[in-house]
């Protein structure tokens, strides 16, 4: 696994998950890709597959149509297997929180490493949340529940 880490410190492969959302969180995540912020320059790339990504960055409110692919997807992912929930709606819930055909926000669902709140959140927060999870992994992986 020491190989593992010290590769995912120089190129992390980020694949985006939305499920249900509002779509504003979508839009930051795509922000991030623009030259203005430039994910790339931390060596963070966005990957189509999650066969191929380190981390997920999830967002939106996990629905009970899109619960058992979110469960698959996870399954799918290699080791280690990160997840970053992006937006209130992911870390919490949000504004469908209450809402009859919610499954709940993503750590009811799959383990969550990180968490980046706000509606929506900056990109800088973004960024910054994927660098500081990739940089507490000196020798070990996050605690997961």
């Amino acid at each position: 696994m020491g190989l593992i880490l010290s590769s995912l410190k120089r190129s992390i492969w980020v694949y985006h998950l939305s499920t249900g959302s509002c779509n504003n969180c979508d839009i930051e995540i795509l922000d991030c890709l623009t030259p203005r912020f430039d994910l790339e320059r931390f060596g963070i790339l966005l990957v189509g597959s999650v066969r191929h990504a380190d981390v997920i960055l999830a967002t939106g409110m996990v629905n009970r149509k899109a619960l058992p692919r979110v469960k698959r997807i996870y399954e799918q992912m290699p080791e280690p297997k990160l997840v970053v929930a992006v937006g209130g709606c992911a870390c919490s819930g949000g504004i469908f929180r209450t809402g009859y055909n919610t499954a709940g926000p993503y750590d009811r669902i799959i383990p969550v490493n990180a968490y980046v709140p706000g509606c929506p959140p900056k990109p800088e927060a973004i960024i910054d949340g994927v660098v500081k999870l990739i940089q507490s992994l000196d020798g070990k992986l996050p605690a997961r529940k």
